[in-house]
């Protein structure tokens, strides 16, 4: 059975033109050429700093590419990129009255008309969807973030911080959403020494609550000190990004509740010395 649900703060940016993997492509983390009919990519727009600002998934048509977006974020992308479009021959636009935009996990789904790509952070991660027509969901909102919590999956700014997130806190290495071999893009300097310098000394990670779940943003402590922050919480599970020393740690407090980081099996740490 393929569980789907629509995702009401999702819109969609809309950039054609001859130019518009070329222009895309100088400006985001990922290697857009490889966005086609039935293959997403996911990407990330960053500061000059190389923080994160917004991260979509890019769905190739043949005349369009689709930014599968936080809806709140729309404006602020289409004013972006038009700022660097000089004489490139594309237009974007906000798109996100006609489209509606779903995930999918479980059996592939099967919807007439639409624009649908495997999720390519994570086999298993599911299905991007985006159809002009509305779809009966089978699924709940809740049952979809806990199953991207459950796989350490971050959903933009619900997990992450606009001009403070470093991508590779956020596994946008592991998870596909980063190309090292693309050439430059706006940030791409400091995301190049966070990763070849061993810079990084949080992650974001899946995290057992024992007790009431926090508020978003709730710090973490051991013995009393603070050691992360809480992000999206669900259902007994939730995100945190942590220092790296307190991912195997004992003791952990949320609030009220305990914490059990659980690092999943794709997640690349240092070898402890």
């Amino acid at each position: 059975m393929s569980n789907i649900v629509r995702l009401p703060e999702r819109g969609v940016v809309e950039i054609s033109g001859a130019d518009r993997v070329v222009f895309l492509q100088g400006l985001v983390s990922n290697d857009v050429a490889k966005a086609v009919p039935g293959h997403a990519v996911w990407s990330a727009l960053l500061t000059p700093q190389g923080k994160w600002l917004a991260d979509f998934f890019v769905l190739a048509e043949p005349e369009v590419l689709l930014l599968d977006c936080e809806r709140a974020h729309v404006e602020m992308i289409v004013k972006l990129l038009s700022r660097y479009r000089l004489r490139a021959k594309v237009a974007l636009r906000d798109a996100s009255d006609e489209w509606n935009v779903y995930a999918a996990w479980g059996a592939a789904p099967e919807v007439a008309g639409a624009v649908i790509a495997a999720d390519p952070r994570l086999e298993g991660a599911g299905w991007r969807v985006l159809s002009t027509t509305p779809i009966a969901d089978t699924a709940t909102e809740a049952a979809w973030h806990a199953h991207r919590i459950g796989l350490g999956l971050p959903d933009g700014s619900r997990d992450m911080e606009a001009e403070k997130s470093v991508l590779l806190e956020a596994g946008f290495d592991e998870l596909h959403g980063v190309s090292w071999t693309k050439g430059c893009y706006m940030g791409q300097e400091l995301t190049a020494r966070t990763k070849h310098r061993g810079l990084v000394k949080r992650r974001l990670v899946p995290v057992q609550i024992d007790g009431p779940m926090p508020a978003p943003g709730t710090p973490v402590l051991r013995d009393g000190i603070d050691v992360g922050t809480l992000r999206t919480g669900v259902d007994g599970i939730a995100l945190a990004l942590l220092r790296l020393e307190a991912l195997d740690a004992a003791g952990l407090r949320c609030g009220e509740a305990g914490l059990v980081p659980l690092p999943p099996s794709w997640m690349t740490l240092p070898v402890a010395k």
